[in-house]
């Protein structure tokens, strides 16, 4: 028995070590001692060799194993959800129940809940909590604990936090931990910071782990609360706690900060770090790009990728998803390459994103080629590539690319079908959108939503049938939000439609009056349709509530430096007046050989005509197109070089048609990204049919 007890001691250190060759050895010797057939031993070789990433060595000693408590199958259960085939480990819970005579205990149920929550499987979940109550369990802590975690994870908050108050005065740290973070993780930041102050009024003996504050941390980053986020902070430090030793806390402070808009303390932190990992990397990067510090961000990648840090998924993913929004395609390209050297860059979400920035990019046909190179789709890449396609206006490339994906049997989803009828919109495809809206509505499987409404408004204002789609407003099953309403007016103002437009106007005005972009869209529906005094109260209206407009940003990427510029006359560039210059010149080409003129309607300004249209020429698309052909010539070399030009706003009216003529009198392509689509401007047309 002595010799029994010291190799089951063996066998638990060497688990606890992930000594494989011990083990492995240790297994041997209890063989030849005739311990072969040993209940309790076989237990702790399958806890070993699950602990050791051999897996399949303790699914091979458990089949054989002539008997089986209910520690065998707990302990391979945990085997296979620690190396995350949570199935596997739902399957053998089945199989104990129909095919042993030992009963699940609370271990085997609480891995169960958890092997619940990996696979995302709520509905299996429920059973397992069923079989709980009856069996007795549900009440014990271990197995209350995983309640609250399974169900808060699952989305149903609700049922976490009855399983949660069921609990009592047998509450432990475990248990309030579950509860905050199943709140943190579900968006219930402020329920989080509750309970956590409950915890402390009820148990001020038992401190917060490091655990409780990283769910505190949580919370306040998807509340954006900074002071209590600081509050935390300080907390975390007095009770020892430093970031410098601790991973966890330290990502969690970096993404806090830069969630509540404190960069300089998310860096301090960070920069405090003598060891640093993939997650504080990619929080502190992200911190720069959103405060519009791209250089600073790429830096960053560039420290990252120098400092022998593995990247994984979550960092490419993410600074793939940084430069495809401010569209850096050079940069996004070293990425690729980066991705391409890298183990991670095979995960589907890295190439999804990869795709993704591509068509950001204004690169349709580079992102086909890695689409159509993955080793793997899922319904994401796939939607994905269809919403870049309907953004650049290839309509029925799109169509044809989700006809293709259900025939290689991915179901699509609701995103997928918003991608598709978006698509149809932005081609003006009118006969094939009311087709797959009408499938959509008989498709039980697939729930409409404010925003596939959206989309048909949208059609039906390309097509100019007005009252139809306000009547589509009108009839929707659900309250029209905000933004069907904006889809509706801004139909109305490229049709100068005034009566419809006031309705939409009015409607949203009243649910939400402090938004500037409704106001704006409204003095622009009356400023085109030359009612001055209108206009001049919407503006009036603004002024008063203090609202301002969002202001125009362009930029362009020339010889792999990115220039911007801001709307209303911007001179900080120091070839300013030189732009000036250039563009005038084109447009007296585009005057002489196409007749073009301003089109003063677009100024918004009820000025003089000559002030109007001198306004129009430093809007800041202009002004980016401007610095290209004065880098690269207006009759260069590099006639067949696309100018690429992105715009944080819809491009303005008349720079759109300026665009057109400027294709037109010069055999090159300009791609400009705006809020809403891409226009590919050749031969004195644009992609977008001009609906935009």
């Amino acid at each position: 028995m002595e010799r029994r007890k010291m190799i089951a001691d063996l066998l638990r250190e060497s688990a606890k070590l992930s000594a494989l060759r011990g083990g492995v050895q240790l297994h041997g010797a209890l063989t030849k001692l005739g311990f072969g057939s040993d209940t309790m031993l076989c237990n702790n070789l399958i806890d070993m060799y699950a602990k050791c990433g051999r897996v399949d060595l303790a699914g091979e000693l458990f089949d054989g194993m002539p008997d089986r408590n209910v520690v065998s199958w707990t302990a391979l259960m945990v085997g296979f959800l620690q190396h995350g085939d949570a199935r596997e480990c739902l399957r053998l819970l089945g199989a104990m129940r129909v095919s042993s005579e030992a009963a699940p205990n609370e271990y085997t149920l609480s891995a169960s809940l958890k092997a619940c929550c990996v696979a995302g499987d709520t509905g299996a979940g429920v059973r397992v909590h069923g079989f709980c109550v009856r069996s007795g369990y549900e009440e014990h802590h271990v197995v209350a604990n995983s309640l609250v975690l399974m169900y808060s994870k699952g989305g149903r908050i609700g049922d976490a936090r009855r399983v949660f108050d069921g609990t009592g005065l047998r509450r432990n740290l475990v248990a309030w931990n579950a509860m905050i973070s199943g709140y943190a993780h579900a968006g219930h930041g402020r329920d989080a910071l509750l309970v956590f102050r409950d915890m402390r009024r009820r148990h001020e003996d038992e401190p917060p782990d490091e655990f409780t504050f990283a769910s505190l941390l949580k919370a306040c980053s998807g509340l954006g609360a900074a002071r209590q986020g600081a509050q935390v902070h300080a907390a975390m430090m007095a009770r020892g706690f430093s970031p410098g030793s601790n991973a966890i806390l330290a990502g969690a402070l970096v993404d806090m900060y830069v969630k509540c808009r404190c960069l300089p303390a998310a860096m301090q932190v960070f920069e405090s770090l003598e060891r640093k990992n993939a997650v504080q990397w990619t929080a502190a990067m992200v911190g720069h790009a959103q405060e519009g510090q791209v250089k600073e961000a790429m830096g960053l990648f560039r420290r990252f990728w120098s400092s022998g840090v593995r990247a994984d998924g979550h960092v490419l993913s993410s600074v793939a998803g940084v430069l495809a929004d401010f569209a850096l395609v050079e940069q996004g390209r070293q990425v690729h390459c980066c991705a391409v050297k890298s183990p991670a860059g095979a995960d589907v979400s890295v190439v999804n994103s990869i795709v993704d920035m591509y068509l950001k990019c204004g690169l349709p046909d580079e992102a086909g080629r890695v689409f159509r190179e993955m080793p793997a789709r899922n319904v994401v890449s796939w939607t994905t590539m269809i919403n870049g396609l309907g953004k650049h206006g290839l309509g029925r490339e799109a169509v044809a690319l989700f006809e293709e994906m259900r025939a290689e049997g991915f179901e699509p989803d609701e995103v997928a079908y918003l991608a598709l009828l978006s698509a149809c919109s932005h081609a003006g495809l009118v006969d094939e959108c009311r087709v797959y809206f009408s499938r959509m509505r008989q498709d039980p499987r697939v729930r409409l939503e404010a925003e596939h409404y959206a989309c048909m408004v949208d059609l039906l204002g390309r097509a100019g049938e007005l009252r139809e789609a306000k009547d589509l407003v009108l009839t929707m099953p659900m309250e029209p939000p905000v933004g069907v309403w904006m889809t509706l007016l801004s139909a109305c103002r490229v049709h100068k439609d005034v009566a419809v437009g006031r309705e939409a106007g009015d409607v949203l005005l009243a649910v939400d009056g402090d938004n500037p972009a409704i106001y704006v869209m409204l003095s622009n529906l009356f400023a085109e349709a030359g009612e001055w005094r209108e206009c001049q109260k919407v503006r009036d209206a603004m002024r008063r509530r203090g609202l301002k407009k969002q202001g125009g940003c362009s930029w362009v990427e020339v010889d792999k430096e990115v220039h911007s510029f801001y709307g209303g006359g911007d001179d900080a560039h120091p070839l300013a007046g030189d732009i000036r210059r250039v563009l005038r010149d084109v447009e007296r080409r585009m005057r002489e050989q196409l007749g073009y003129s301003a089109d003063a309607r677009f100024a918004t300004h009820d000025v003089d005509e000559e002030s109007r249209a001198e306004s129009l020429r430093v809007h800041s698309e202009r002004l980016a197109v401007g610095l290209w052909l004065l880098r690269n010539g207006v009759d260069g070399d590099k006639q067949r070089e696309v100018i690429r030009v992105y715009k944080n706003l819809r491009v303005c009216g008349d720079c759109h048609e300026f665009f057109k003529g400027l294709s037109a009198v010069q055999p090159r392509v300009l791609v400009v990204r705006d809020a809403n689509r891409f226009h590919r401007f050749e031969h004195g047309a644009c992609s977008c049919k001009d609906y935009w």
